[in-house]
């Protein structure tokens, strides 16, 4: 591996590990390769997320732009051609992952598509709706870490999808309010409608009986998806991934208790999972599967977590 491209893998790991720190403590079970095949892939994500999330503070066309160049990004490395990366040392890492795994170009092109729906939607109608942004942004991502993983049957790709769909509907749970003050709303509107829950009063962060009804079901819909999505995981190849997908999996299906914990009351502070639990969840999540890994630094310590529980 030359310095340049060290260097951008580097790179795509310290952005993974300042902005995904959930993701960043259950890929410590991967190995090298495969873990910074999996911050590469990030990085991309991230970077191309940070574009719509300053769509408050900057011009639209100037964020289309942005887009734009991320997907004239893309068509380079489709064609084989040469991209500056100079510009974006973050490109390197992501080049050759896309090449090392085999990782369709075409599935970023789907996940800068459902980016680029946050500059030209902030309401969704029908959870039909909903499920088109949470495919494009999640799904395609859950997909690509089949390719990195390896799998043993199409299936694995359908059920990355539902897991995809889990976590983003995670997302948007915990984030009610914080996507309120960016000017989105992605609860389905028909679905505020039938719990008869306005959108004045989630202005105004009103915490009623039809808004906990509301988020009950929104939860229970979440975790079917998750339900379903744990089926695929014997279909990934990797031990290693297996491991880290349970890990994931129940690390955000956490979020959701925590929602319930507070009396679904994600107005006035953050659902999230603390660090000792997110240990004792992951050790969990993880000694229920069958061949951990023994030279996974840590493992003694998430045991005894475990044990004492």
């Amino acid at each position: 591996m030359t310095s340049w491209l060290h260097h951008s893998y580097a790179l795509c790991r310290e952005i993974t590990r300042v902005h995904a720190r959930t993701f960043y403590l259950a890929s410590r079970v991967l190995d090298k390769t495969t873990r910074y095949g999996a911050y590469a892939v990030y990085a991309f994500c991230r970077l191309a997320d940070d574009i719509v999330d300053r769509a408050a503070i900057a011009e639209k066309a100037q964020l289309q732009e942005e887009l734009a160049h991320f997907r004239h990004l893309l068509a380079l490395l489709q064609e084989g051609a040469a991209a500056p990366d100079e510009l974006h040392p973050w490109l390197p890492a992501f080049r050759d992952t896309i090449q090392r795994f085999a990782i369709p170009p075409e599935l970023f092109a789907e996940l800068l598509d459902g980016i680029q729906m946050d500059l030209e939607k902030t309401r969704y109608a029908t959870f039909e709706e909903l499920y088109t942004y949470c495919y494009r942004v999640a799904s395609v991502v859950g997909m690509v870490m089949c390719y990195i993983f390896g799998y043993r049957s199409p299936q694995a790709l359908e059920h990355a999808i539902e897991m995809g769909i889990a976590m983003q509907l995670t997302n948007i749970l915990r984030d009610v309010e914080e996507d309120y003050r960016r000017g989105r709303i992605y609860l389905p509107l028909e679905e505020l409608e039938a719990f008869g829950y306005t959108e004045e009063e989630l202005a105004r962060g009103v915490l009623n009986d039809a808004f906990r009804a509301l988020m009950r079901f929104q939860i229970e819909r979440a975790r079917t998806y998750y339900r379903r999505a744990w089926r695929g995981i014997p279909l990934l190849r990797s031990r290693r991934g297996r491991i880290c997908t349970r890990i994931m999996g129940r690390l955000y299906a956490g979020i959701l208790d925590e929602i319930e914990r507070a009396g679904y009351d994600v107005f006035r502070r953050r659902a999230a999972v603390s660090l000792p639990r997110k240990l004792l969840l992951g050790a969990q999540a993880a000694l229920k599967h069958p061949g951990w890994p023994a030279d996974v630094p840590g493992l003694r310590g998430w045991s005894g977590i475990a044990l004492v529980k």
